[in-house]
C-alpha cells in the first residue's frame, strides 16, 4: 500500500490518503482542513474514496468529516471509546470555531484488532489510548500511521480530557514498539525534525 503524506496548513497536521495501488481505492484518515486540496489530489491520482479513519475525536483531526462525506458518500469511522467526544457540545463547538462543521455520527465503531480492507490492501487497528481513550492507529506491514500517540522524537499531550501519560507510555510499549523496527512511523502533526521516522528510532529515542 501507498501512504502520502498531505501536511494542513492549520496546526500543522497531517492528512494522509493510504492507497491500494491494485484496486485504486483509498482511505482517508484524519483529512482535517484543506478538504477541496484533498480530493483534488485524490482525483489526480485516479482514486475512489473507500472510508475516512479518525485516529482520534480532537477537532484538528475531524474538523473536514463533515465536508468529506458529503462528497465522498465515504463511510466514518473512529474507535468506540471516542464516538461520544466526537460528537459532543464541546468538540462541536471547536470545529467551527477552526471553519468546519460538526461531525456526522461514525457509520462503523472500532476497537483492537479491527480491520479496515482498502481495495485488496488491510489496516489493523491498534488501540491506543493514552492522548484520548479511544486513540488509534493503523498498521499495515512496513507502516503506522500514529495521530497523536506518537511524533517524531515525541508524544501527545495527556493533559485534555481522556488523557493519561501512565496510559499513552503502555500504549508505546504494548502497541508499537513492539512493531519490526523498520516499521515507517507517519504522526498526527509535523512536530519533529522530519516528517517521518520509523520504530527503532523513535524507540531508542523515547525512554517510556
Amino acid at each position: 500500500m501507498n501512504i502520502h503524506q498531505i501536511r494542513l496548513a492549520k496546526m500543522a497536521t497531517f492528512a494522509y490518503i493510504v492507497e491500494d495501488k491494485a484496486t485504486h481505492r483509498c482511505l482517508l484518515v484524519d483529512p482535517a482542513f484543506e478538504v477541496k486540496r484533498i480530493l483534488r489530489e485524490v482525483h489526480i491520482l485516479g482514486l475512489e474514496v473507500v472510508g475516512l479513519v479518525n485516529t482520534h475525536c480532537h477537532s484538528d483531526h475531524t474538523a473536514g468529516n463533515r465536508a468529506v462525506v458529503e462528497a465522498t458518500g465515504a463511510p466514518l469511522m473512529i474507535h468506540r471509546d471516542d464516538a461520544k467526544a466526537l460528537s459532543g457540545m464541546g468538540n462541536r463547538t471547536l470545529t467551527r470555531a477552526l471553519g468546519g462543521k460538526g461531525s456526522p455520527k461514525p457509520s462503523r465503531l472500532l476497537k483492537d484488532g479491527s480491520v479496515i480492507e482498502v481495495g485488496k490492501g488491510r489496516l489493523t487497528v491498534l488501540h491506543t489510548p493514552g492522548h484520548t481513550r479511544g486513540g488509534i492507529c493503523l498498521y499495515t506491514p512496513g507502516h503506522v500511521i500514529t495521530g497523536d500517540t506518537l511524533f517524531v522524537g515525541g508524544v501527545g499531550r495527556t493533559d485534555l480530557p481522556g488523557g493519561n501519560l501512565k496510559t499513552l507510555k503502555r500504549s508505546l510499549r504494548e502497541k508499537i514498539f513492539t512493531l519490526p523496527g523498520d516499521t515507517v512511523v507517519w504522526p498526527g502533526h509535523d512536530y519533529g525534525a522530519k516528517p517521518t521516522s520509523t520504530v527503532s528510532r523513535e524507540k531508542a529515542t523515547l525512554r517510556v
